[in-house]
C-alpha cells in the first residue's frame, strides 16, 4: 500500500517520470500554456511554481554567487538552456509583485479517445 507517499507516478518508471515533469516544465515555460491530462498537470504545478519562485528570489538579490546557483539549479532540474533563459528574464520579472500562484488550471472536458480528463495549465499573467 502506498500509505503517505508523496508524488503521483503517472504510470511510468522512474526514468520515463522525471523526463516527462522536465518536458511539461520546460514546454510551459516555452508556450507559457499546455493542454494536458489533470494528474499531469498536478504532478508538475508545484515543481514549476517551485522554479518561478527560485528565479525570482535569485533575481532580487545583488549578490551574483547566489544568482549563478540559482541558475545551476534551474539548468539541472530544466536541462534546457532556453528554458533557464527564459525563466529568469522573461517569466521571474513579470512574477516580482505575486507571492505564488503563478499558474492556472482551466478544465477542457475529457479527451475524445479515452475520456481522460483534460486541462490547460498556463502562467498566470
Amino acid at each position: 500500500m502506498r500509505h503517505k507517499v508523496a508524488g503521483k507516478r503517472l504510470d511510468r518508471h522512474q526514468g520515463a517520470r522525471n523526463a516527462l515533469r522536465r518536458t511539461l516544465i520546460k514546454q510551459l515555460f516555452e508556450h507559457e500554456r499546455i493542454r494536458t491530462t489533470r494528474a499531469k498537470a498536478q504532478a508538475i504545478r508545484p515543481a514549476a511554481e517551485k522554479l518561478i519562485t527560485m528565479a525570482k528570489r535569485a533575481n532580487a538579490t545583488e549578490e551574483t554567487d547566489q544568482i549563478v546557483h540559482a541558475r545551476r539549479l534551474a539548468a539541472a532540474r530544466l536541462a534546457d538552456p532556453e528554458a533557464v533563459k527564459t525563466l529568469f528574464d522573461d517569466i521571474a520579472p513579470r512574477f516580482a509583485d505575486r507571492n505564488g500562484g503563478y499558474t492556472r488550471m482551466f478544465k477542457l472536458g475529457p479527451r475524445h479517445s479515452d475520456k481522460a480528463e483534460m486541462v490547460l495549465l498556463e502562467l498566470v499573467e
